[in-house]
């Protein structure tokens, strides 16, 4: 994570800023919190702390819902979006992967057990 995304991710905003800065109320921030479409820290006094990030998913969902999206439309473009990322993170390999993957595919193809120690790579 590189430093700009690092600091975006800090949770530091307590709710009345965000409601300052999203036009949002309490209330409507708590169920956005509730429906599991932002997870807010808790600092040690368990008060909610918000990040940039956070209150970017609250601007969007507001834009989301002035569009006339419902809910659970809203919920669905999150999920979606969650499962592209995950897709993104598990399709990068990196080069011992592929070297090890490789290395399989040989041995099988030679008819050797892949689980012993490698004498190719």
């Amino acid at each position: 994570m590189n430093e700009k995304e690092l600091r975006r991710s800090m949770s530091v905003f307590p709710i009345g800023t965000v409601m300052t800065l999203t036009d949002l109320t309490a209330r409507q921030i708590r169920y956005y919190e509730e429906q599991k479409l932002i997870c807010p820290e808790r600092n040690e006094g368990n008060r909610r702390m918000y990040s940039l990030n956070d209150i970017d998913v609250l601007l969007e969902i507001k834009d989301y819902l002035a569009e006339g999206i419902n809910m659970a439309g809203i919920k669905r473009i999150y999920e979606l979006k969650e499962n592209e990322e995950e897709n993104d993170e598990r399709s990068t390999l990196t080069d011992d992967d592929v070297r090890r993957i490789l290395q399989d595919e040989f041995l099988a193809l030679r008819g050797i057990d892949t689980k012993g120690p490698s004498r190719f790579f």
